[in-house]
């Protein structure tokens, strides 16, 4: 099938190789403006961007969507289908509308819930067990499209952000495949979602990064885990703010909420607001690197009140 991709971080990459490998006619790649980067601001490509190139695929970076200019080059490239897997830019209906057999997402989450930009992170966030992948045809509202695909796969209790998003990666471009496959053949199924039951996943900020050890800890582990690789959550030790990259909910304790009970060359250990610890294994101090909490005690020694 004759397709344009839109894409732009390292999981839309999947999607787009999964295409190419599959024997698919990409006749363009749209993807963000390149940004500056790091401390010398020099220009860089996107993940999407250095992937078509090495496949001699034409990149598009259009500024504007909705000024007719991208319209125009999507008519004039002549897609069958548009694919779409964490662009980053909201398509006009006219865009959307334009191919054949019309344009369809590879969305991070199992809808209707978690529409919007960070549906892995706020999936892990809130504790849930169990998440995936949803192909869907792009609608003018955001992510409320009829779902065409699910694959579902369970989260693993100490598994973050950045791991989950590289697994959903591949199972999402797999279940792209085989949604294509189907509309070639007439055989893709159309769903309306449950508007009544979608639920929302906002972008992330920094606001979300202190934790607060009132909470039980398996809620903080949920936070750890949610916010990497950004922006990270964070705590006060030994006067400082750090970064908290693993932990570990532990057992029981006495103690009151926010006190260290544990920090040896064994690790550091907090209680909870639920009468439980959390166990810091990994953390990076302001200026330092991430290393284990038994590193970072042994310069940086705490005591513990027992």
């Amino acid at each position: 099938m004759r397709i344009l991709f839109m894409g732009t971080p390292d999981f839309a990459v999947a999607s787009l190789k999964a295409l190419v490998e599959a024997g698919h006619d990409i006749c363009g790649v749209f993807t963000q403006p390149d940004k500056p980067k790091n401390r010398g601001h020099k220009l860089a490509f996107s993940p999407v961007k250095e992937y078509a190139l090495t496949q001699n695929l034409p990149v598009f970076q259009p500024l504007k969507l909705r000024d007719g200019t991208a319209l125009a080059l999507v008519r004039e490239l002549a897609p069958e289908l548009i694919v779409v897997a964490a662009y980053g830019r909201i398509l006009p209906e006219e865009i959307l509308n334009a191919p054949t057999y019309g344009a369809i997402n590879v969305h991070s989450s199992i809808l209707p819930k978690y529409r919007g930009s960070a549906p892995i992170n706020w999936a892990i966030l809130n504790g849930e067990k169990v998440t995936g992948v949803t192909i869907m045809y792009m609608a003018a509202e955001l992510d409320a499209g009829d779902i065409i695909r699910v694959a579902e796969t369970p989260i693993d209790p100490n598994e973050d952000a950045q791991t989950l998003t590289q697994r959903l990666a591949l199972l999402g471009a797999d279940a792209l495949v085989q949604t294509v496959s189907d509309l070639q053949s007439g055989a893709a199924t159309r769903t309306q979602q449950d508007h009544a039951q979608f639920t929302y996943a906002p972008m992330l900020d920094k606001s979300l990064s202190p934790m607060d050890f009132s909470k039980p800890a398996q809620q903080l582990h949920d936070q750890v885990r949610g916010l990497i690789p950004w922006p990270c959550a964070t705590m006060m030790l030994g006067g400082s703010t750090v970064k908290v990259y693993r932990t570990d909910v532990g057992g029981g304790t006495a103690s009151a909420p926010g006190t260290v009970v544990q920090a040896d060359k064994k690790g550091l250990a907090i209680a909870c607001g639920d009468g439980s610890v959390l166990e810091i294994l990994e953390l990076q101090p302001q200026g330092g690197k991430r290393m284990t909490a038994a590193a970072y005690l042994a310069g940086h020694p705490i005591e513990a009140c027992l």
